[in-house]
């Protein structure tokens, strides 16, 4: 069964930062693309950054790029993003899955809520 389990969320002022992290179970995690996505309330879930089974190649979505990494530790099965300068548009639920550019179809975890505040 696979689980995707998301942590690190929190509320923080426009300008900080946090450190979101995904631990994943149930695949073979060094051989998968992954990618953190969020949701904004009354939003379509969207691909936030994606990082490549080898972690040699990552993509972000314009609205982070410069101001979020992703990065990953295949010995830990975990997945990061981390987030600064964060805004108040950043505001939402993270996930995490596998794919790089779009979400696998596996069943999501629960996310983490992120607020920032302005």
């Amino acid at each position: 069964q696979v689980q995707f389990v998301e942590s690190g969320g929190g509320l923080v002022q426009a300008g900080g930062s946090l450190r979101l992290s995904c631990v994943a179970s149930g695949i073979t995690f060094s051989l998968n693309d992954m990618g953190w996505y969020r949701q904004a309330l009354g939003k379509q879930r969207e691909l936030v950054a994606g990082i490549s089974s080898s972690g040699g190649i990552i993509n972000y979505v314009d609205s982070v790029r410069g101001r979020f990494t992703i990065s990953r530790d295949n010995a830990k099965n975990t997945v990061y993003l981390q987030m600064n300068s964060l805004k108040p548009e950043d505001t939402a639920v993270y996930y995490c899955n596998v794919g790089r550019r779009l979400p696998a179809g596996y069943l999501w975890g629960q996310g983490t809520q992120v607020t920032v505040s302005s």
